[in-house]
């Protein structure tokens, strides 16, 4: 499949030479040979010629926040909007937010304060390209949230924490979740290094650490997406 990574977002420079670009994960998560990607800068103003150039985007987490005033977030919301119905889309943390945005959601910064650390969902909703797991355990690294959900999505995943935590368009070939599968769990626990006691104190960062002690389900969330787009493509 023509795939191509839409990158709305860069890890921090101290640890990106060590595990790489947000494409590189997701290339490694869907695996290296399984698409032929293309990436696209969209904080760079990079888009496609057309949007059928190819089958599915993935458009991937950011620092930012969809309610800032940054000059690429309206044409990227213009794109997503001009996809719909004509290419799957795949939405992932930031990703998650902006399609929610475009198609009539409500994204905010929470009062809840930051998710992060490894974040539990029970699935709410089974769909074709899914297994049977009753719950996900996936990395978290997000402060803001849906807090509206598009009247074309449903909510597959979730918990008390994050209510809309995983979406499916039921009017598009379009899925979305607010956790990070392409994050391992080493650069889970150094981004967590690398923003403890800026963004998080020292006891936030201890017990998001202590979290990745558990297994998670990267891999079955990654299974889910390469199921999603083999699907819609």
């Amino acid at each position: 499949m023509k795939l191509a990574i839409l990158e709305t977002g860069a890890p921090p420079a101290d640890i990106v030479d060590t595990y790489g670009t947000y494409p590189s994960m997701f290339r490694t998560l869907l695996g290296e040979d399984a698409h032929d990607y293309a990436v696209y800068d969209v904080a760079a103003g990079q888009y496609p010629e057309a949007v059928e150039a190819h089958r599915a985007y993935i458009i991937t987490g950011s620092s930012a926040g969809v309610y800032e005033p940054h000059g690429w977030i309206d044409p990227l919301k213009g794109f997503l909007l001009a996809a719909k119905g004509r290419a799957a889309l795949v939405g992932v943390c930031f990703g998650h937010q902006i399609m929610a945005e475009a198609f009539g959601g409500k994204v905010i910064k929470s009062p809840k304060g930051w998710g992060v650390g490894l974040h539990r969902y029970q699935v709410a909703r089974s769909h074709a390209w899914m297994d049977a797991a009753p719950s996900i355990g996936v990395p978290a690294s997000h402060q803001d949230q849906v807090v509206a959900c598009p009247a074309g999505a449903q909510v597959v995943a979730a918990s008390a924490f994050t209510p809309y935590g995983m979406l499916a368009y039921e009017d598009q070939a379009a899925i979305s979740i607010q956790l990070h599968p392409e994050f391992t769990p080493d650069y889970a626990r150094a981004l967590i290094e690398s923003r403890r006691g800026t963004r998080y104190t020292d006891d936030q960062a201890d017990a998001a650490l202590a979290s990745y002690g558990e297994a998670d389900d990267r891999a079955r969330v990654g299974s889910w997406i390469s199921a999603f787009l083999a699907r819609s493509g």
